[in-house]
């Protein structure tokens, strides 16, 4: 497990998707996220001047992306697209980029709509969003502020 400096507080999530990237806004001093609109992508491939403007508007000090694993752990391809854009953000951006298992996040985030709404319209009740909260809020777990940084 790396150290994430003190420093970093406010977080911004990706849940990677070859369509639609789901973008989460967090923090660390409170442990409290937000879900934002999800970034359309092309093969995965974001407008980069969107996401640009989104950095811009929300200055987050660092970014995490989900990386969607192999049940068993293994490297998938897709996995192997969200850490080559982990590395696109901090290349383009200039601000450090994490990365975090989300084996679980999607899954979890369609039980969440379909608890919620009783609808499985995945499409329209996006869960890009919601399942990148989830990753935001899974790593702030594991990478909690140290309490003597103030």
């Amino acid at each position: 497990m790396s150290h994430i400096p003190a420093r970093v507080i406010q977080v911004m999530a990706f849940d990677f998707g070859t369509k639609r990237i789901g973008v989460a806004i967090g923090q660390r001093l409170t442990g409290s996220s937000s879900a934002l609109t999800p970034l359309k992508a092309n093969d995965g491939i974001p407008n980069w001047d969107t996401l640009t403007a989104l950095v811009n508007e929300w200055q987050p000090d660092a970014f995490v992306v989900g990386l969607p694993l192999n049940m068993d752990g293994s490297a998938s391809d897709m996995s192997t697209r969200a850490a080559k854009f982990a590395r696109r953000l901090e290349g383009r951006l200039h601000k450090p980029s994490f990365t975090h298992d989300e084996r679980l996040t999607s899954y979890e985030a369609k039980g969440m709509v379909i608890a919620d709404s009783g609808e499985r319209d995945f499409g329209r009740h996006s869960v890009d969003g919601l399942a990148a909260q989830l990753i935001l809020e899974s790593w702030m777990g594991e990478h909690p502020r140290p309490d003597d940084a103030q």
